[in-house]
């Protein structure tokens, strides 16, 4: 699979994706990622992309011709029209459903905006999708590229050296990647799960769905919806959700118990405070009509 990225950085494109796991798929040539310098392709004296935008507002533009240029001299050389990827914080929100389209291409461009945006008329020409890494604004859009690619070339078969792992981490069937744990088998008195040392793989893989399941509902409840559960999964989770919001009940109560002792307490010495202030108010009251009366 072939990654093309428009850049003005190329030098961190080329520097976060050769290494590693992406770096060693490249070098078998399973993967291949060019790092195009938009800048090589301005006509302007100085090499500038920039400008002011039209209206008045602040910062600067990236302009639409060297943009535009750098991607029609990548398509007469590869002889193909590929999908165009711009980041932005106002495309759709990456997901891995969406990462697994994109590795059915065989060759990805991703534009990388910078400053204040780019110009809209060349995005409206070449680009096919517009992808956001969350709802934060960042620098430039190198960061969100290299993110989407890692998690892409991933699933590219061949690049995993287990072909299993791409399938089975997190939102696999829309759910959160279940526990690991590796040696010693005792770390400061916390113990591996005895289910894993067991050597028994059915019972293993059950309590990794169930765990898997577990962790979404706490963490990332709203995958859910959308899981891919058994008919056993769903029984599993629909007792398990009974019994948790049973725990989370009897803390509250519990929270509430332990609150209203100090209160009663509270009240009880507040009682006995005034039934001494009156005592008192009492002796002294009687102590004077005395003094008067003898007096």
């Amino acid at each position: 699979m072939n990654f093309h990225v428009l850049t003005l950085f190329p030098e961190m494109i080329e520097n976060g994706l050769n290494t590693s796991i992406l770096g060693r798929a490249a070098a078998k040539g399973l993967l291949s990622f060019e790092a195009i310098n938009i800048r090589d392709y301005t006509l302007e004296r100085h090499g500038q992309v920039d400008d002011y935008p039209y209206g008045g507002g602040a910062g600067m533009v990236m302009q639409a011709e060297p943009i535009y240029r750098a991607y029609e001299a990548l398509t007469e050389r590869i002889g193909k029209r590929p999908r165009v990827i711009y980041m932005t914080p106002q495309g759709q929100v990456f997901n891995q459903k969406i990462a697994e389209e994109l590795a059915k291409e065989e060759e990805l461009v991703f534009l990388c905006g910078h400053y204040e945006g780019v110009d809209e008329r060349v995005l409206e020409m070449i680009v096919t999708d517009q992808l956001s890494a969350g709802d934060y604004v960042l620098t430039g859009g190198e960061l969100p590229a290299m993110m989407m690619i890692d998690c892409i070339s991933r699933l590219v078969p061949g690049v995993l050296n287990n072909h299993v792992s791409a399938e089975f981490e997190s939102f696999h069937d829309n759910l959160l990647e279940y526990p690991q744990y590796t040696r010693p088998e005792v770390f400061m008195d916390r113990r591996v799960p005895e289910i894993l040392l067991s050597g028994h793989h059915a019972n293993i893989e059950k309590w990794r769905r169930e765990q898997s399941i577990i962790r979404t509902l706490h963490r990332r409840p709203e995958l859910l919806e959308d899981a891919v559960l058994s008919e056993k999964e769903q029984k599993f989770l629909k007792e398990y959700r009974r019994t948790w919001k049973k725990e989370q009940t009897g803390e509250a109560e519990q929270t509430e118990e332990a609150r209203q002792p100090g209160e009663t307490g509270r009240a009880e010495e507040t009682g006995q405070t005034g039934e001494a202030e009156q005592t008192g108010e009492a002796r002294q009251s009687g102590g004077t009509g005395q003094t008067g009366e003898i007096g």
